[in-house]
């Protein structure tokens, strides 16, 4: 009897419509991922069908089909020897790599002194970066192709694209603005206390903790100029030497219309590098990205 009434109470169970939803739980589980699932097949699909028709063979790739019946890696040896492809390859590097660090070095200093100096005309100077982002390249390309073609006589080649990177973009000026705003004026007061003049200040302190905006914007620098097709059609058309992949791919396309395997392969080969630069390079580019919106 007496061990009856010291043993411990029985756990309270909470009545039914106290106790979690748990059926409203898995089915909101269910229709997240499921959009979540359907986001993904709808982006990866296309990429997926480019990559099953590049290893085709030529009859096949105009079936139906969307699985190869034999795998046919030697497509890309195909398109890499192509005469002029690996010229394509090397003007686009040198387009995409030379512009993104002339952008990033030409942009930090600018972005510093608009997010970290107080002067007069500061604002006006932050609004013309903005106006200047909101000027569509269409409305410049004749008075600058006449400059670059008929005065500085460089047509056919790719300086009258990425000479001017060496003089600051807006858009990367205004993104790493925004991200240097976000930086706390303490740690620049205590580099100035300690001595460090206003360069050693921005390359002691200032970039090494600007590193995710830095990335975001070479980022996006890079893609754009590895996918540029406008700047390479006005300036470098009429020099088959100076042609990078966006414009080659055209050209390529063009003289095997028909071979749909070819063409995959190509575009493939093309993609390639943006998707691996982008998947090793996410984290930084997201957070920079993010920070960005911190302060205005």
């Amino acid at each position: 009897m007496t061990q009856l009434l010291n043993a411990p109470a029985p756990p309270r169970t909470a009545p039914p419509e106290q106790r979690p939803p748990r059926r409203k739980a898995l089915l909101e589980w269910i229709a997240v991922h499921t959009l979540g699932v359907a986001a993904a097949l709808f982006f990866t699909l296309p990429f997926v069908f480019v990559v099953l028709t590049s290893l085709m063979s030529d009859q096949q790739a105009l079936t139906r089909d969307l699985v190869p019946d034999t795998w046919q890696w030697e497509n890309y040896r195909k398109v890499w020897d192509t005469p002029g492809f690996l010229t394509w390859w090397r003007n686009t590097l040198l387009y995409a790599g030379l512009g993104t660090v002339l952008t990033v070095v030409s942009s930090l200093p600018v972005a510093y002194a608009l997010a970290k100096f107080r002067f007069r005309g500061r604002n006006l100077s932050v609004m013309l970066v903005i106006s200047m982002m909101m000027l569509p390249p269409q409305v410049v390309v004749i008075p600058m192709y006449l400059f670059w073609a008929k005065q500085l006589d460089l047509s056919g080649s790719l300086w009258p694209l990425i000479i001017p990177m060496a003089f600051g973009d807006a858009f990367s000026i205004f993104l790493l603005r925004q991200f240097l705003l976000t930086i706390p004026d303490e740690y620049l007061d205590a580099a100035r206390v300690d001595g460090c003049g206003e360069l050693r200040t921005l390359l002691r302190v200032v970039l090494p903790m600007a590193r995710p905006g830095i990335a975001a914007v070479a980022l996006f620098q890079f893609f754009y100029a590895w996918n540029d097709y406008f700047g390479p059609q006005i300036y470098a058309s009429e020099n088959p030497a100076a042609w990078t992949l966006s414009y080659g791919l055209e050209s390529f396309k063009g003289a095997h219309h028909t071979d749909w395997n070819l063409t995959m392969a190509a575009t493939v080969l093309v993609m390639a590098p943006v998707i691996l630069v982008f998947f090793f390079a996410q984290k930084a580019f997201v957070e920079g990205v993010t920070l960005t919106g911190v302060k205005g």
